[in-house]
């Protein structure tokens, strides 16, 4: 299953215990493939620097390298979307969810969550997405 994940779950998954850290050990024994684009990576490494992770930057590299990239498939994203007109940025995901033919993205960002779908991608929370899994 390929699938795109918000910046908010991917940290979480990362960072945190709870249910976001069963999304990361789903997608590290193989349970689906992250997908990735330079935006949607920029985004990720952005996020991780906030001071509140105090990660440094071979931290920060090292979880990108060694926790998401060894098992992610990268994407050239060519279409440009318009979807999220509240947080133009968020359009980035689908952006890249179109561009891998992605069959879900992951959020916990109402922005992405209101539109329930996009072009029949499904939009889902964590614990949704959880449960598709099993």
């Amino acid at each position: 299953m390929r699938v795109v994940l918000d910046t908010n779950v991917l940290v979480s998954a990362l960072l945190f215990r709870g249910p976001a850290a069963a999304v990361h050990a789903a997608w590290t024994s193989g349970r689906f493939v992250p997908l990735v684009s330079h935006p949607v990576l920029d985004e990720y490494v952005r996020v991780l620097a906030y001071p509140k992770f105090a990660l440094t930057e071979e931290e920060i590299g090292w979880l990108i390298r060694h926790e998401l990239l060894r098992w992610a498939e990268p994407v050239t994203v060519t279409a440009r979307v318009d979807a999220v007109g509240n947080d133009p940025a968020d359009n980035r995901f689908l952006e890249l969810a179109i561009g891998g033919k992605a069959e879900l993205v992951v959020s916990g960002d109402a922005h992405l969550l209101d539109l329930g779908s996009w072009k029949g991608i499904p939009i889902l929370r964590v614990r949704r997405f959880l449960d598709s899994l099993r």
